[in-house]
């Protein structure tokens, strides 16, 4: 199946606690694309008025959200169920990474729904059994400790690498100076400097003025930088009366 016909999975959050981190949820959620987000069995209930805020503009996701009294309802249209978690349950299933879910997603027929325990507890063994596969994330096993959205924002990237999402647009940095203006301006702060009588002792005035072009020729200074250099050592040669 390609992945323009394979549907976006569903990211199922299974009693999840605080509205705020449904709210984070969706917002990573809407940064990779995903806008299928089911709840079941919401404790603060739903609509949340935490959420909102801590979605951070991704509304159209919290907007969508419909709510399950349980983990089959709100899977009953799905056709492959993963199972986030990283603790072992003696449920035996096949186990992936997100990258590996992701391209079983694609390649698979139907819709796919991935499920998100709550915030202190994770999944319960029952909600791990519906599932088909487990989803689990390499993590340092010393510190296994991933809050809701940083999991969701893990397993909705992956997916996101075969969508034509488009990446932020660049901003084209401005040319660099020319040797022309870059020489006028160590020139014009030379004079200044010699005028101020900076340069003592004589025999160390060729070592200092190397010093000082190498230090305005190392961070490659762009036009506008120049110009903007020039302006405040014309403001210091001529301050203006008080």
């Amino acid at each position: 199946m390609s992945s323009e016909a394979a549907p976006q999975p569903a990211i199922v959050l299974v009693r999840p606690q605080l509205g705020e981190n449904i709210g984070k949820a969706a917002r990573a959620m809407l940064n990779f694309g995903l806008t299928d987000m089911r709840l079941v069995s919401p404790r603060d209930g739903w609509p949340n008025p935490q959420a909102g805020p801590a979605a951070s503009g991704a509304d159209v996701v919290l907007e969508r959200a419909r709510v399950y009294d349980s983990v089959a309802d709100a899977i009953a249209d799905c056709t492959h169920v993963f199972a986030t978690t990283v603790r072992k349950r003696g449920v035996t299933k096949p186990v992936m990474t997100p990258e590996q879910a992701a391209g079983a997603i694609r390649s698979e027929p139907g819709r796919s729904a991935i499920l998100f325990g709550a915030e202190r507890s994770g999944l319960e063994t029952d909600d791990v059994a519906i599932a088909r596969t487990i989803l689990t994330v390499p993590i340092n096993p010393e510190f296994g400790s991933l809050n809701l959205a940083q999991a969701v924002i893990l397993v909705a990237y992956e997916w996101s690498k075969g969508e034509a999402l488009v990446s932020p647009t660049a901003t084209d940095l401005d040319p660099p100076a020319s040797q022309d203006e870059l020489d006028g301006l160590i020139g014009h702060l030379d004079r200044m400097l010699d005028e101020s009588g900076y340069f003592f002792p004589p025999d160390r005035v060729p070592t200092t003025k190397r010093m000082l072009r190498g230090l305005f020729t190392k961070p490659a200074w762009n036009a506008q930088e120049v110009r903007t250099m020039r302006g405040v050592l014309t403001a210091l040669e001529r301050p203006r009366p008080r």
